[in-house]
């Protein structure tokens, strides 16, 4: 006959099973990762000349989040510059939370020894992206870093597991400050020919000794022989698009902005200023010596920038000798087609199993009714009110101090107007905080019309849009019947040719106040921007409420009470801390019984 004791160990594991369970159910939702960063002035001398930089807990390029898709990201961050500060996740979705969107239009800045902490999620999402200061030019300074989403377990890569992945940050770069270059933009001073193309916050390989100075740093990527990487490059620069290869090495195309593409090989890629790649390469070379890795300037005039040429090396393992010979142009410098052609072979995979842009699981955009229609025209800069301004259907936005999620929060009248044209107006040109009125749930067109005499790079917050059509000339609508109905790729960020249009389409399922931007930064910061505001008319308890920690200004300044809240964390997770919880219990638990 089983004793006393013997019956109630039973029942004790049996109740500590059904606590177990419990708790493992709890315990299933998805993770939450914690950063602590603190922004601030390095010095560093990228290119031979010593300057301020813009770092991220000492590191220049900033730190990569590395998640996974529907992950919680939580990043308190902390103000240690002389001025104002936000970041900006550049191609995050922020489901229904543009409160953590990191522009003007949404956030109050951090104050000068303030901290903020942003918490997102990266709802079905994979893929490539990057994060960057959005205010005072101060992208121009550094501030940057990588986001890397991946796929969960259950959800399969459309290739095999890399061996390896690195990612590179390559950008034009000025020994000029951040506040000298917006001085000047204000001043209608052109940018002009950058000190140099930087990779990895590194000056180039001396691969030509009367250009390159000796002495400066730069970039190696060691690898080992047959075996595969990923590559994800950004081009986090001000202005210059930039020409991407790897010395006898194809490149494969696998995703670009989080949609996985039709795996196409290149020599070369034309990545444009705020766009994103992830490439595969293989190290099938002899390894008899390095490689180049080069970022050089596209449709610049060559006087000058001869000079201005980003080169890492890649180094094999059993590598004998340094990098030789030339760095292979690919093509004219000036050869937009080239680049337009190159741009319109890239498709999206839509057999890949993923994470999908919207509208969620659909392969159909092509067939979905558009309900509204927006030819955006951009101009050069102009003198309006005897400043310099850029325009986009002749208006130029003007930020107002209250932030424009904040005031269609609080309902404060006065601060915006849902009157932006759906086409440029026979109007002179003027300075004005005009939205967008976007339809939830609607079908949007946006053809982006250049009248620069320069690529400009146009990104929207909150969505992934599909890129369909692209020619040089004006937009008419008989260019529809040029669209890409089926594969075209979906993305944040597309390039629009000098005298050229691109046409995207978005589904505005995501509510909230979503930035259009040039991404290129003087463009950008002169006014060529504008808001889409999409609202849900009917109730949606998904929609995330106005934040607790919010910082308030303008004309809810009264507001702030000090410094706002801090939402304090370890790094490890709340997932850990429970698991933690429950083991010591166990302990304590199981020593009580065997006494």
């Amino acid at each position: 006959m089983p004793s006393v004791l013997s019956c109630c160990s039973c029942f004790f594991f049996f109740y500590l099973i059904l606590i177990l369970s419990s708790l493992s159910v709890s315990l299933a939702g998805d993770p939450y990762v914690f950063y602590d960063w603190s922004v601030s002035y390095l010095t560093a001398s990228p290119l031979g000349v010593k300057q301020k930089v813009i770092g991220i807990n000492g590191q220049f390029p900033g730190p990569i989040l590395n998640v996974t898709t529907n992950w919680n990201v939580v990043v308190n961050v902390k103000n240690n510059l002389d001025e104002p500060l936000l970041l900006t996740w550049n191609g995050i979705q922020h489901r229904k939370n543009s409160w953590q969107d990191g522009v003007s239009g949404t956030n109050c800045p951090i104050p000068v020894g303030w901290n903020w902490t942003y918490e997102f999620q990266v709802k079905d999402q994979i893929g490539s992206f990057f994060y960057f200061p959005s205010l005072n030019f101060q992208r121009a300074a550094g501030g940057y870093g990588g986001i890397t989403i991946n796929n969960r377990d259950v959800i399969p890569l459309p290739f095999l597991l890399p061996d390896g992945d690195v990612t590179l940050f390559i950008s034009d770069w000025y020994t000029k400050s951040h506040k000298d270059l917006r001085k000047d933009v204000e001043n209608g001073v052109d940018l002009g020919v950058p000190g140099g193309i930087l990779i990895n916050g590194l000056g180039p390989y001396r691969f030509d000794e009367t250009l390159v100075p000796s002495g400066n740093p730069f970039l190696t990527v060691n690898v080992e022989p047959g075996k595969t990487y990923r590559f994800r490059v950004h081009n986090v620069g001000i202005s210059t698009s930039l020409n991407f290869r790897i010395q006898n090495h194809n490149l494969v195309l696998v995703e670009t902005e989080g949609s996985y593409t039709v795996q196409q090989n290149y020599t070369n890629m034309d990545i444009h200023v705020g766009q994103s790649y992830s490439f595969l390469v293989t190290m099938d070379q002899n390894g008899s010596n390095d490689y180049y890795i080069v970022a050089s300037p596209r449709f610049v005039n060559s006087s000058g920038w001869d000079r201005v040429t980003g080169v890492a090396i890649l180094r094999y393992s059993n590598s004998q000798g340094p990098a030789s010979g030339p760095l292979l142009d690919p093509s004219n410098a000036m050869d937009t087609y080239f680049s337009m052609n190159q741009a319109r072979s890239i498709r999206w995979n839509v057999s890949a199993s993923a994470a999908r842009p919207n509208p969620q699981g659909s392969f159909r955009y092509g067939q979905i009714t558009v309900t509204d229609v927006y030819v955006v025209v951009n101009r050069p800069p102009e003198l309006i009110n005897e400043k310099w301004r850029t325009t986009l259907n002749g208006i130029s936005y003007l930020p107002p101090s209250t932030p424009l999620k904040l005031a269609q929060q609080f309902k404060i009248p006065g601060v915006y107007k849902l009157d932006f044209p759906n086409k440029l107006m026979n109007r002179p040109p003027k300075v004005d905080t005009s939205l967008i009125n976007g339809t939830h749930k609607g079908f949007m067109e946006i053809i982006l019309q250049n009248n620069d005499t320069t690529v400009q790079n146009y990104h929207l917050d909150g969505y992934a849009f599909f890129v369909v059509g692209m020619d040089f000339g004006v937009w008419t609508e008989n260019s529809r019947s040029t669209y890409n109905k089926w594969d075209g790729v979906a993305r944040c960020t597309t390039q629009v040719f000098p005298g050229a249009w691109t046409a995207i389409l978005i589904s505005l399922d995501n509510s909230g106040i979503w930035n259009l931007r040039a991404q290129n930064l003087n463009s950008w910061y002169l006014g060529q921007e504008v808001y889409i505001s999409v609202v849900n008319s009917e109730p949606d308890s998904s929609e995330v409420t106005l934040p607790e920690n919010t910082i308030y200004c303008g004309l809810l300044s009264s507001l702030q009470k000090g410094q706002a809240q801090r939402v304090h964390f370890s790094g490890a997770s709340s997932t850990s801390y429970s698991s933690k919880t429950i083991l010591i219990m166990l302990i304590l638990i199981s020593a009580a019984f065997v006494e």
